[in-house]
């Protein structure tokens, strides 16, 4: 093995003026919707080395695309590496980071240590910032992998308020942590049930999420759950701290990590522009901070499951995971992108992401100020044929908006009450 190089990084670099919004990006198009709706890095997963082989996930070339767009908002882009690589993993990983490297990655997010000593080495422009993967819960860990040369640690999720005030007073280290999303049933992902049941590896990212499958029960030979639709579950409740952001910024929280890189555009827009607001202002005037109830509406009309805050400020209990049915879905879906306003007009060209009429209440929203619902009305193609409905994918569809709407704004429509 080579020779170790000595750690780059000895003490915290200066904090932004507001803590870092870490969005995920499961492809390039929602790369590019996390940093317009706010984000101020974003993490993906590239061909190799990721605990999310399922996304569509990063080429080079795409990288470069998108560590070019997310510069133009002064955002950077973070690739997780964070598998641990058994022997046959290891070949080209030299090739690998090096790539990364040239595409413009600002850090690595890593859990094995010979791929971390990997970047150290062969791609030294690459932070290499510690994954949640490696559980790192107390302050003693958190000093180790500094004097190893890592500038940022992800906590795991099991760590508390409490834990995270003691870890930031001892070690002079940027931390990062979960503050939204889904919340692995197992301790900090170390799950080898994928691999028992379709010979999937949770830690080589294969997971199959066997925990938010349904199960027949049986107890002492008796069917309990299963005779219909009432079947057993054992998924978690999802993470939201959106109430909390306050607490996350005062313990002193640099980074705060929303999960979800295989989750939908509308998720992750809606998600980051909810965060991207409460952080705002709080900055502004911490003594006048007043959290609004639309933040937290918008966070439900993007949410999957019911919402807890983890382990933030307690163990969670039974009544934090989902023993039978999951509540319904979110009430609203994703309905179209606007491409592009004709403010003399007030028509606007919206590219369809899911079916859409004329007489259905609709929501416009966007990072800049655009928020409002209206009734549709008439709707055309391009070439000004009548349209009885929005029913191709991807189809650009001209109509007229009762305010004026951006690009990248997004359309939703209510499914249920």
């Amino acid at each position: 093995m080579a020779t170790k190089t000595k750690p780059r990084f000895t003490g915290k670099r200066h904090r932004l003026d507001r803590p870092e919004l870490l969005a995920p990006a499961g492809n390039l198009e929602k790369l590019k919707f996390a940093v317009h709706y706010g984000a101020d890095a974003v993490y993906i997963g590239g061909q190799h080395y990721g605990l999310r082989s399922n996304a569509d996930n990063f080429t080079f070339e795409e990288m470069k695309e998108g560590v070019e767009f997310a510069a133009r908002y002064g955002a950077k882009v973070f690739v997780a590496t964070n598998i641990y690589a058994h022997n046959e993993d290891l070949a080209g990983l030299e090739d690998y980071l090096r790539g990364l490297e040239e595409a413009g990655i600002a850090a690595i997010i890593a859990a094995d240590p010979i791929i971390m000593e990997t970047a150290q080495r062969v791609a030294p422009k690459l932070e290499v910032h510690v994954s949640t993967q490696q559980s790192t819960m107390n302050w003693q860990a958190v000093q180790f992998w500094k004097e190893e040369g890592m500038p940022r640690v992800v906590l795991a999720r099991e760590a508390s308020l409490e834990e995270i005030a003691e870890i930031k007073a001892n070690v002079d280290v940027e931390i990062e942590a979960f503050i939204h999303g889904a919340m692995c049933s197992s301790y900090s992902g170390r799950c080898v049930l994928s691999n028992h049941f379709t010979d999937r590896d949770s830690n080589r990212g294969g997971c199959c999420q066997s925990c938010r499958w349904k199960y027949d029960l049986y107890e002492d030979d008796i069917q309990v759950y299963g005779m219909d639709e009432d079947q057993f579950t054992m998924g978690s409740k999802d993470l939201c701290m959106l109430e909390n952001v306050p607490d996350l910024i005062e313990v002193g929280v640099d980074s705060f990590k929303i999960e979800g890189r295989m989750k939908s555009l509308h998720y992750v827009a809606t998600v980051v522009h909810a965060y991207r607001q409460a952080i705002d202002s709080y900055m502004a005037d911490p003594d006048n901070y007043e959290l609004k109830e639309e933040w937290l509406h918008d966070i439900q009309k993007a949410a999957n499951r019911p919402l807890n805050t983890g382990f933030f400020y307690d163990t969670p209990g039974a009544e934090d995971h989902i023993y039978g049915p999951e509540d319904k879905a979110a009430p609203y879906d994703f309905a179209g992108v606007v491409l592009s306003y004709d403010e003399s007009t007030g028509l606007a060209v919206i590219q369809q992401r899911n079916h859409f009429k004329p007489g259905q209440e609709v929501e416009f929203f966007g990072p800049n100020g655009t928020g409002f619902k209206q009734v549709v009305g008439e709707i055309t193609d391009e070439a000004g044929n009548k349209l009885d409905a929005a029913r191709h994918p991807l189809q650009p569809i001209v109509m007229r908006c009762e305010q004026p709407v951006q690009p990248m704004d997004m359309m939703r429509k209510r499914i249920r009450p």
